[in-house]
């Protein structure tokens, strides 16, 4: 399902689902095409996606995406995903593979390894794993590990190839 909002127009809505149309049309802006697994869904496997992926529900297996993967608050995964940006709010097992930016919101939760470009760890997040800034791999210069810490992730979220057990109050 893609939804498509004019900024001009009122939100009928209100303030209870701007960020996650905000996300939605910002997905679907990049690739086109958003697909949702929602949330009474389970699904085991691969999951390949030509755009973007938003996981509402839980998913054990193989994530492929050539656009973004945001995994919502209620999702449980258990996966390694490759994409071009991984957001995790939810609940992830696995290793996550991003030629940009992966993101942990708050009350997000990764045990297993990130190899990005650029990694954000928000306040309440929880980190337990590797995390590999591989620039060369992801076409990145070199000064790609002081993005994150620009953005407000903690210091220590990020490292050259170095080992992170990281819980953020």
């Amino acid at each position: 399902m893609i939804f498509k909002r004019d900024d001009d127009d009122a939100d009928p809505v209100g303030a209870t689902a701007p960020a996650t149309v905000r996300r939605e049309d910002k997905m679907a802006d990049q690739n086109g095409e958003v697909t949702i697994v929602g949330a009474g869904a389970r699904l085991e496997g691969n999951v390949v996606s030509a755009g973007s992926l938003r996981i509402d529900g839980q998913v054990k297996g193989q994530i492929n995406a050539e656009g973004d993967v945001a995994l919502s608050p209620q999702s449980q995964v258990e996966a390694d995903i490759r994409a071009q940006n991984v957001s995790v709010a939810g609940a992830f097992k696995g290793n996550i593979i991003v030629k940009e930016k992966a993101h942990l919101a708050r009350g997000g939760r990764v045990d297993g390894n990130i190899t990005s470009k650029t990694l954000v760890v928000e306040e309440g997040g929880i980190f337990n794993g590797q995390s590999i800034m591989d620039g060369s791999k992801a076409g990145a210069s070199s000064s790609s590990g002081q993005a994150g810490a620009a953005q407000g992730a903690p210091a220590g979220s990020q490292t050259e190839k170095g080992t992170d057990q990281l819980k953020v109050p």
